[in-house]
């Protein structure tokens, strides 16, 4: 029972505790699930589809080894590979061998993975033939397992006994960490256990309602990725395992599939609306989840052209497992809300004094209940500054979110942003210290601040201010080659702009609102000077889509376009612009491995599809000239 002190509405609001399976564990959910239903498909992969009795079999196989390895309660797995069956399997089995998983996405530089693995301290890693040589040089003091070895499917496939318990970890993911340093989260059983139940309830997939066909498009180094791999798979789920090819193959997907539901972020809910394809088979869905940065009321009114299903705006941190409030959206406004608490979790909006505002008022959000997470991996300290206990409110741990919001006279509650520095883009968060740290190592770099600009709406980006040291600085080329080497690519700002200093506030710290208040980095600025704009029809086509994609004034020959402050964001918009003048499909990965105008030219004028398309293009362009004389 929650004090009398707190307003009566906030009272009633946190009434949220439901009974759930509280000594359970994720393993004995999904055994629970694969006896109900052996026979039915669990997971799509590719060409590959495992039954419920496939994926359970071929998961305690590899969880016998890994326990004659010596994994068990709260031992700590490394799992790097490519998104196949195998890395299901490999989740599951190192779940019910009792370990805890921790994500090492082999895309990210070895600097970061090398930085992760130490943290960690772990000893053993799961990874692919194919995975493997995106590891980091030095692994000798790890023991390396190849989850595709042909004597582990030599193993028994009976169940394996496990000692685990719902307060051991089930996994560990690293997040951004204002120090310069990631900083692992530690998620137990119990909380995830507890969010399972809660989604049932959230989002209408309670007993008597008929599992259906989710799409997994997230990496698993992201936690929204257990809802769509470990809640499905303990619901009755057939689970599409997504690629990462892009919205048009997301498209594709949904119709061969019969997709029912899909999760993911506002940015690439958009992107999906800039494919045609995509954006119709969107129809199709029953249930679409939106989450991890704002959701603008335009999404939802594009959304609603195409799909009249539920869709539902979910809000919550990794540190409370996953989503911790939901809110089914109908009406639009100018903003949409982040809802409720899911089951057997508060929220309270405190003050600077740590009291609770009155309804309508702006506050920090706290958030209680069973899925705060254990704390910080080996960071004590931070654990107990952001983990805090306020007696006069709750029995329970509260986490400290940094985010400020209101509660609506309704309940729900209205999202406002953050109370310090941190950004939310396209999903992912950020830390800018980690960022600035890394800048401030990088010859002739004295100090910097990593800020996010939107200078046209929908379109975000990391922008980097600096003030030089003596002796010159890095080119904005070379300090972004700099930052890709040891941060993911979400996390390289799209732009590097130098100050004579920095402007500051009465106070005499550095005034981020006042950089916002610059004009716009010229982002064509940002490479070598001596490419001119393309000049074959073929690049002109290229350098056109890339101009309005990124709303510059020109494109040069030889410009990269990651260098220009192309995202996952602009390649879709571009990919969609190129299909529609060329007429032809394009691979998202093409944009990704031929970066320039002059190399995608070359790439693309090996087609005689595209170059066809090039002739007629001229002759129609010729004609409309002749008409107009």
């Amino acid at each position: 029972m929650l004090p009398a002190q707190l307003p009566d509405p906030l009272l009633a609001w946190n009434q949220t505790a439901v009974d759930y399976p509280r000594s359970s564990t994720i393993a004995e959910l999904f055994a629970l699930q694969a006896a109900r239903t052996p026979g039915h498909i669990a997971l799509i992969a590719g060409s590959r589809q495992l039954t419920y009795r496939q994926l359970d079999q071929s998961s305690n196989r590899l969880a016998r080894h890994l326990q004659s390895l010596g994994v068990g309660p709260d031992t700590l797995v490394g799992v790097a590979m490519a998104r196949t069956e195998s890395l299901v399997i490999t989740l599951l089995a190192i779940l019910k061998a009792g370990g805890a998983y921790v994500p090492l996405d082999p895309t990210y530089p070895k600097e970061r993975l090398t930085l992760v693995i130490g943290d960690s301290r772990m000893r053993i890693v799961v990874t692919t033939e194919e995975s493997r040589p995106h590891l980091p040089f030095d692994l000798s003091d790890l023991a390396l397992v190849n989850a595709e070895d042909f004597s582990i499917a030599s193993l028994s496939s009976a169940p394996v006994p496990s000692t685990a318990a719902s307060h051991h970890l089930a996994y560990v993911l690293y997040t951004s960490g204002s120090t310069g340093k990631p900083k692992g989260v530690m998620l137990e059983h119990r909380n995830v256990v507890n969010f399972f139940t809660g989604m049932d309830l959230a989002i209408g997939q309670g007993t008597g309602v008929a599992p259906g066909v989710f799409l997994a498009v997230t990496s698993v180094s992201f936690d929204i990725s257990v809802l769509e791999l470990l809640w499905t798979l303990t619901r009755g789920f057939t689970v599409v395992l997504d690629a990462g090819r892009g919205p048009g193959f997301i498209g594709e997907q949904i119709v061969r599939h019969g997709v029912t539901h899909l999760q993911m972020t506002p940015s690439l809910a958009m992107m999906l609306t800039l494919d045609s394809r995509a954006y119709a088979a969107l129809a199709s869905l029953r249930t679409m989840l939106l989450g991890g940065e704002a959701v603008p009321a335009s999404l939802i009114h594009l959304l609603r052209k195409v799909f009249n299903g539920d869709i539902y705006n979910m809000y919550g941190p990794t540190e409370t497992t996953v989503w911790s409030t939901s809110y089914r959206i109908q009406e639009v406004g100018s903003s949409v809300s982040i809802g409720r608490p899911i089951a057997s979790t508060q929220i309270y909006l405190l003050d600077e004094a740590l009291q609770p505002v009155p309804v309508g008022e702006i506050g920090e959000l706290f958030i209680g209940g069973d899925g705060v997470a254990r704390g910080y991996w080996k960071l004590p300290d931070l654990t107990a500054e952001r983990f805090i206990t306020l007696p006069s409110l709750s029995v329970q741990r509260l986490y400290r979110t940094g985010d400020l919001a209101r509660f609506l006279p309704d309940g729900n509650l209205e999202f406002l942003g953050r109370a310090d520095y941190q950004i939310k883009l396209r999903g992912h968060r950020i830390e800018p210290g980690e960022i600035e740290a890394f800048l401030e190592q990088c010859r002739g770099v004295r100090q910097a601040v990593v800020v996010l600009r939107e200078d046209r709406e929908g379109d975000k980006r990391l922008v980097a201010y600096l003030v030089a040291s003596a002796g010159g600085p890095e080119s904005p080329a070379e300090l972004r080659a700099t930052l890709a080497s040891k941060l993911p690519d979400y996390m390289v700002p799209s732009a590097f702009v130098f100050l004579p200093s920095f402007p500051l506030t009465h106070n005499g710290k550095i005034d981020r609102k006042a950089l916002l208040k610059l004009p716009p980095p010229n982002l064509s600025a940002q490479t070598p000077d001596g490419a001119s704009e393309a000049g074959t029809e073929i690049e002109q086509i290229i350098a056109r889509a890339w101009r309005e994609a990124l709303a510059i004034p020109s494109v040069g020959f030889t410009d990269n376009f990651f260098d220009l402050g192309a995202h996952s964001l602009t390649l879709a918009e571009v990919q969609t612009r190129l299909q529609q003048e060329l007429g032809r499909e394009i691979p998202l990965v093409d944009l990704f491995e031929f970066s320039t105008v002059a190399a995608l030219a070359a790439h693309l004028a090996g087609s005689q599809t595209v170059i066809a398309a090039i002739q007629a293009s001229a002759r129609a362009q010729r004609r409309r000239m002749a008409r107009s004389l």
